[in-house]
């Protein structure tokens, strides 16, 4: 069984048919999904879906992108969802250099003010990352997030940056990008410790191959962990035993 530590089953892309993509992660032996907020309103649909369907477990948080349309009192509202059903982390939470629709200076205090707020609920969080390597690592190295786990989501980043971040117990997941024909993750993927992977789709986004280009599921995970597998060279079955083992300690998933 696979468990998708992340994706976003809010987007409009699933508004007409949500339920069979919940039916079909099922059939294709998804036991858990996690679909994650980026902001307070797509986080409160979240917990909504998650209300709505057993496998469907949430996330809260604000997205770097989206934290300049938020003052930081909003992180008020985000401590009371954490206190909802299925609620397991805070994320998708980090920083955005790349896109930089949010000020550095404004990305960084909502980094920091989520992680304290992770460390007081004593809940993991799930990372954004992009182009700020750096920073994210200091910033979740001061914050002390490995005492309450972290995921670095979509992992990006050379060896040396990996290595640092495994130094510290985080996890690292992979989208399905790596399936595609000119993806350079093997060195990557060879040297994360299967204890520290999680799986995950992003969906509705980076459908793995042969659905390059279209609407991503949690259905297709399956393509990403065999590509995945094939690099460890372990069976399948065994990476997913492994990384939903992984998945079930830091989200304190109790799965039935």
């Amino acid at each position: 069984m696979f468990i998708d530590t992340h994706a976003h089953l809010y987007f409009d892309q699933f508004n007409n048919d949500r339920e069979k993509v919940i039916q079909r992660a099922i059939q294709n032996k998804v036991s858990a999904i996690i679909t994650i907020g980026t902001d307070i309103e797509n986080s409160a649909e979240s917990i909504k879906i998650a209300d709505k369907f057993a496998i469907v477990h949430a996330a809260v948080g604000i997205h770097p992108n989206d934290c300049e349309n938020h003052n930081i009192a909003v992180l008020d509202d985000i401590r009371k969802m954490t206190k909802l059903n299925k609620v397991v982390a805070l994320g998708e939470i980090g920083l955005d250099y790349y896109h930089l629709a949010s000020e550095k200076d404004k990305q960084h205090i909502f980094f920091r003010e989520q992680l304290k707020l992770a460390s007081e609920l004593h809940l993991p969080v799930i990372v954004h990352n992009r182009d700020a390597h750096e920073d994210v690592y200091r910033i979740l190295v001061e914050e002390k997030a490995f005492k309450t786990g972290a995921v670095l989501h979509s992992f990006s980043g050379n060896i040396d940056y990996l290595e640092s971040v495994l130094s510290h117990n985080f996890y690292v997941s992979f989208t399905g990008v790596v399936t595609f024909k000119n993806a350079n993750y093997y060195r990557l993927i060879d040297r994360v410790p299967v204890e520290q992977l999680l799986l995950e789709t992003d969906s509705p986004f980076l459908a793995p191959v042969p659905f390059r280009g279209k609407r991503n599921e949690p259905a297709y995970i399956k393509f990403s962990a065999d590509k995945i597998a094939q690099i460890k060279g372990i069976a399948t079955e065994e990476l997913a035993r492994i990384t939903t083992e992984n998945a079930k300690n830091l989200f304190q998933l109790r799965l039935k």
